[in-house]
């Protein structure tokens, strides 16, 4: 699900769950894995030490198509069967979601600086998995997107308090009330992401700038990132509460069960629900 390595100093994660990277329960607890492995190795003896963490995609079709919307879709289908509660539905996602948001949290606190290499798609919950890292290098083949309102839902894993914090409320209100897709050129352009290279060279380059990273002092680059990446805590539950309120919509539930059967080249783009525009 995730490889990890170390290259010198530098801890490089690859996720590798096909089709696309998809996060569900499995890819949840490999994260949480890759994030437990790291604080460990900088609890470890200081020579020894990573200085950085570069999260890239060994998957074709990119980084991450966001939430695994069929396993949610199965998952809350079976314990409606059960003749669980709407509210007992409810509450197992949300203790999905504390968990996610402990370990979008977690990468975003570490001490060390935390690079994502992304390609193709960035979508939904890997936008935002790429947003809690310090810096996006991203190939040309990048698109990043929040389509999450086709669904009838917002962003859930952190990415509205991130994406406002990175580029502002307007960037992140064209993205989330158009749901189109940010090209690579023009993410640059606008800030979010730091380096833009040709295809197939994200990883390499992610790597060099972690190693550039490496001049620097632990304790200063430490206190540069708390400096530069201010609390979301009020937010980050905001929009938790939100998606939560969202979730138990009738709307939803349909838009969930439509997006299981779609055969289309592209299903995680989901199709608008009954009665939209």
């Amino acid at each position: 699900m995730i490889a990890t390595r170390r290259q010198g100093r530098v801890i490089v994660a690859e996720l590798g769950r096909e089709p696309a990277n998809e996060i569900g329960l499995p890819m949840l607890e490999s994260l949480e894995g890759l994030l437990q492995g790291v604080r460990a190795e900088l609890d470890g003896a200081p020579a020894e030490r990573p200085g950085a963490l570069v999260l890239t995609s060994t998957v074709r079709r990119g980084f991450s198509a966001g939430a695994d919307l069929r396993e949610l879709h199965h998952r809350n289908r079976a314990a409606k069967e059960r003749g669980e509660s709407l509210e007992a539905r409810t509450a197992e996602v949300g203790r999905f979601l504390d968990r996610i948001h402990a370990v979008m949290d977690g990468l975003d606190a570490l001490p060390i600086p935390v690079i994502a290499a992304v390609h193709g798609v960035v979508f939904g919950g890997g936008f935002e998995l790429a947003l809690a890292c310090d810096l996006i290098v991203a190939d040309k083949t990048a698109r990043f997107a929040f389509p999450e309102l086709r669904l009838g839902l917002v962003p859930g894993f952190g990415g509205i308090p991130r994406l406002t914090r990175d580029l502002g409320n307007a960037v992140a209100r064209d993205l989330l009330l158009t749901g189109r897709s940010l090209g690579a050129e023009r993410a640059h352009q606008l800030g979010l992401v730091s380096q833009l290279v040709a295809e197939g060279q994200a990883a390499a380059v992610a790597l060099r700038t972690a190693e550039q990273t490496l001049r620097f002092a632990p304790g200063a680059v430490a206190a540069a990132k708390r400096f530069v990446k201010p609390d979301l805590g009020a937010a980050l539950a905001e929009e938790k509460r939100l998606f939560l309120e969202l979730f138990r919509s009738p709307v939803v539930e349909a838009a969930l069960a439509r997006f299981d059967v779609d055969t289309s080249a592209m299903p995680y783009l989901p199709a608008r629900p009954e009665g939209a525009p």
